[in-house]
């Protein structure tokens, strides 16, 4: 080699590295252009964004340097914009002097409702644009249809869904959420690898079925979750190369298409939150890339395949809320053959799965989380359950699994954070000095039965607990002194229904606890002092004693943050304190059967978020205090069974508006029904019974809408009772009841079935006039009660348009003309009282009324079945039951009354009224009194004998 090679060779290395040096160090490549570093400062200009992110966007430095901003080396123009998390305000047009710019990230922005502004489809060198979550609205730019270089397109708007999946209110309001008319423009996007328009609506575009033939095959990542799509689009079936798919929380309603089974690329499948139904087909083992499959929340049935065991990639299975069947162990052993090892997430919840769990669940190494709940599987929890190393989650509640859980199945569950197992029935039999292997943050045992039967001792140790319910264990004693700091970490505590008794001390004083349920239990003495942070008491159902003073007025002055409280079922006594100004958030207060006695205090006005108020059942009198009318965000407002009197006010029904219950039974109030109360059109109850109430019943009774129509917008949704905050595991606690007099006797009704009843109560008044045809428009109504007043006239001719009438009671009135014959429409009746009237004529023929007893039509002119009165033989007049005793509160019920009486008249008379006879004038006119009374009686002793 001569040193002529020898000095080119060593140029050309030279010339190498230089070049190297030239493209990967930073401070030798080329500075931003000055054009583009003007269209960013202009670019801020219109733009906020947090605390030291962009203070480096100043001066005269190199751009390329900017916090976000990637440029080319060799030329310097700027080629990315990452710029996320970071800035709110509005999109400056000075982008489009970026003319080099291929990738611009805007996700996870405030841009404050404006529309994605059309100018984006002139950056024809983009590959990847990403908007999602930036708070755009309104149509989405057809220009953006232009971009025909990109790969990436992220329009995902569902940061306001925020994992409920309440998609129909999402797209109701179309103007918290992207739009399209016609979705034509994504044909034009030949290079496109992954779309995303998740909770844009879609439902406008009708072209969408055929625009999805026209996309590329190129895709991979498809993402149309709550779009509003009624239909799964067939042009799926031509992206061969497809890796994601997600359709979840639409409307599609078919069965899962053959073609899908086919997408042999595809990695993740959801499906869930639709209408799909049918069974699953066997066709699901051809997936065998799929990592991901998600069908939550339809209305698949029938098996799952054993297929299933086919897909040896797959880690994560999600068929909860269906209606599949089929025997779990089936299930897992199909599991056993290829995959068992790599399940890492099993969530088979809320179906109808049965038989035992297998003793191999120790096959399933990797799995962490495991929701097998609310479905009919028994038999015990086996030993292996122990050996799931893994296992972070579980929930088991709701089935009916039996048998003893003793330490050995906790054994190696060293990683375990939440165990959630209500509605069983085991037995968790522990050693008093157990020292569990893992460190909770839930653990849910309801309906549980403890060995021993106390507060286990090993809670001690588990310092990371957040969420404890042993609701219904069984487990006694008192509090002990240890559970008292102990407590003090616990978000949630519910210790309701069981067997704990003794004085509550004043626990969680330095705790932040938020939810505290110790109802139904045997405590006494008095109320316990809580933390001012303490959101949920209940305290309900026990012997506490005392007055509420102390409780309501001790010195602390700090705001209360209590919204809910139950002190219901107690015996408290004494007047309820005027000491309500430091507990404004109070959303719900129940001081419902105690021995309380006094007026509604004036401070209870200042609850102007009060929703839900129960005093019943209490020893209260007085007027109704004109201050309540200042909490108008009443739902429910029960004062029935007390001494209140004077006139319904007025302010209800202008003032309290929201009213969906308003019961005021068995109080002393009297006067007329005002009119204002027809102004509460969300009214669902309105029990006025057992008062002194008179004239006549209100024509404008079609105004209470709720009673009237079924739909959502008339109907007040109460609240679900769901008040924890810790992830939805407690929804079952339902806080609010309230009570309902219905077919003669007393319901409690939860929050859940709360919101579908409807009731109107107005018996035992002297309510008068006719009933007016104006009630048959209430066509929702399910009972009504008008029995024991004045009331006169016909039966409205259109009572059977309530068709939805379960109970209904015109007892003790004074009806006439005969039974309305459309009432044999009424097929959802069940309780039928038209007894003691002066009705007439043949009981209309239908399967609903003969099916009453006798005793639903007696002490009337009626004929036909279920009387034994035969129509044709009575000539137009209805002989009166000689056998049927007159029931409720008439008095002459038999021979034994006229003797009784006939022998008073007669000892009256003589020893105090005889005298008068002496006197002339009196004589003569007592005579004539008397006459007449005489005469009365034997009209009705005739009539009843």
């Amino acid at each position: 080699m001569n040193m002529g090679s020898t000095v080119v060779r060593f140029l050309s290395i030279a010339t190498l590295f230089t070049i190297c040096l030239l493209l990967c160090n930073a401070n030798l490549s080329a500075p931003c252009k000055q054009n583009e570093r003007q269209a960013l400062l202009k670019f801020k200009h219109d733009v906020e964004g947090p605390l030291n992110q962009l203070p480096s966007w100043a001066g005269e430095g190199d751009c390329c340097n900017w916090t976000g901003v990637v440029c080319d080396n060799l030329t310097g123009h700027i080629r990315e914009l990452h710029l996320a998390d970071t800035y709110s305000g509005k999109i400056s047009p000075s982008l489009l002097n970026l003319k080099h710019l291929s990738y611009l990230d805007l996700s996870n922005n405030d841009f404050q409702g404006m529309q994605i502004p059309s100018f984006l489809g002139s950056l024809k060198s983009l590959r990847y644009l990403n908007l999602s979550n930036s708070m755009f609205v309104g149509l989405i730019p057809h220009q953006l249809g232009n971009l025909t270089s990109l790969q990436v397109l992220d329009l995902h708007g569902c940061q306001q869904v925020q994992d409920s999946y309440d998609y129909d209110d999402h797209l109701e309001g179309t103007t918290d959420s992207l739009s399209v008319e016609s979705l034509q423009w994504i044909s034009g996007l030949s290079k496109l690898q992954h779309l995303d328009m998740s909770c844009a609506n879609l439902s406008k575009a009708s072209d969408w079925l055929r625009v999805t033939n026209t996309l590329p095959s190129l895709v991979e990542s498809f993402h149309m979750s709550a779009c509003g799509l009624y239909h799964i689009p067939g042009g799926i079936a031509n992206m061969t190369n497809l890796k994601f798919l997600d359709l979840q929380g639409n409307y599609i309603s078919s069965t899962i298409p053959k073609w899908l089974y086919r997408l042999s690329h595809l990695q993740s499948l959801i499906l869930s939150y639709n209408l799909f139904h049918g069974e699953i087909s066997s066709s699901l083992g051809n997936l065998t890339s799929i990592v991901n499959l998600d069908f939550d929340s339809n209305q698949l049935a029938g098996n799952i395949p054993n297929s299933l065991g086919n897909l040896s990639k797959l880690t994560t299975l999600a068929m909860s809320e269906n209606n599949l069947n089929g025997s779990v162990s089936e299930i897992f052993e199909s599991f056993s053959r290829c995959s068992s090892g790599q399940i890492e997430s099993l969530s088979l919840s809320s179906n109808n799965l049965s038989g035992h769990l297998t003793d191999k669940l120790d096959h399933f190494e990797k799995l962490r989380l495991l929701f097998l709940d609310n479905n009919s599987i028994s038999g015990p929890l086996p030993p292996s359950f122990g050996n799931l190393s893994c296992l972070e989650a579980v929930a088991i509640g709701d089935n009916n699994l039996t048998g003893v859980v003793s330490q050995q199945h906790f054994t190696n569950l060293t990683r375990l954070v939440e165990f959630d197992a209500p509605g069983n029935s085991l037995t968790l039999e522990t050693t008093p000095h157990w020292l569990p292997p893992f460190q909770l943050e839930m653990l849910i045992l309801d309906s549980w039965h403890l060995e021993p039967s106390e507060l286990p001792m090993w809670l001690q140790s588990q310092t990371q607990l957040v969420a404890l319910s042993m609701l219904n264990t069984r487990i006694s004693g008192t509090i002990p002194t240890w559970f008292c700091n102990f407590s003090s970490q616990l978000q949630h505590i519910d210790l309701s229904e069981n067997k704990l008794y003794g004085e509550v001390p004043h626990i969680f004083p330095s705790s932040r606890c938020f939810d505290i349920f110790l109802g139904s239990n045997q405590f006494n003495g008095s109320l316990p002092l809580v933390s001012s942070k303490v959101g949920i008491l209940d305290l309900s159902s026990s012997s506490f004693s005392g007055t509420l003073f102390h409780f309501f007025c001790n010195n602390s002055s700090k705001p209360k943050t209590l919204r809910i409280l139950r002190l219901d079922n107690n015996l408290l006594s004494g007047k309820i304190p005027d000491c309500f100004r430091n507990w404004e958030r109070l959303e719900v207060v129940n001081l419902e059967s105690n021995h309380l006695i006094g007026n509604i205090p004036r401070s209870l006005g200042y609850l102007l978020s009060l929703t839900y108020l129960h005093l019943r059942n209490n020893h209260l009198h007085g007027e109704l205090p004109p201050y309540l009318k200042k909490c108008t965000a009443f739902i429910i407002l029960d004062l029935s069974y007390n001494k209140f009197l004077g006139k319904i006010p007025m302010w209800i029904g202008t003032n309290l508006s929201s009213l969906a219950v308003l019961s005021l039974r068995s109080n002393q109030f009297h006067g007329h029904i005002t009119y204002k109360l027809c102004d509460l059109t969300s009214l669902q109850i309105l029990d006025l019974a057992h008062n002194n109430l008179s004239g006549r019943m209100p024509i404008c009774l079609y105004k209470f809408q709720a009673m009237a129509s079924n739909s959502e917008i008339s109907r007040f949704s109460f609240e679900d009772g769901n008040y924890n905050h810790y992830d939805d595991t407690f929804e079952d606690n339902e806080i609010e009841t309230a009570i309902l007099v219905s077919k003669g006797r007393e319901v409690k009704y939860g929050n859940s079935l709360l919101r579908l009843a409807t009731s109107l109560d107005l018996s035992d008044n002297n309510i008068s006039g006719e009933i007016p045809e104006q009630l048959t428009s209430l066509i929702y109504l399910q009972s009504v009660n008008l029995s024991n007043n004045l009331l006169s006239g016909r039966i409205p001719p259109k009572m059977g348009d309530m068709r939805w009438l379960e109970s209904l009671d015109l007892s003790m009135n004074q009806l006439c003309g005969q039974i309305a014959p459309s009432m044999s429409s009424l097929t959802f009746l069940s309780v039928l009282n038209l007894s003691y009237n002066n009705l007439i004529g043949e009981i209309p023929k239908s399967t609903q009324l003969q099916s009453f007893d006798q005793s639903s039509f007696i002490g009337n002119k009626l004929c036909g079945p279920p009387l034994e009165v035969n129509c044709s033989n009575t000539n137009g007049t209805v002989p009166p039951v000689a056998d049927q005793k007159h029931g409720g509160s008439y008095l002459l019920e038999d021979g034994w009354f006229y003797l009784s009486l006939g022998l008073g008249f007669l000892f009256g008379f003589w020893s105090v009224l005889g005298s008068l006879l002496l006197n002339l004038p009196w004589s003569i006119g007592f005579n004539r009194f008397l006459n007449s009374i005489v005469k009365k009686l034997y009209g009705v002793i005739v009539e009843h004998f």
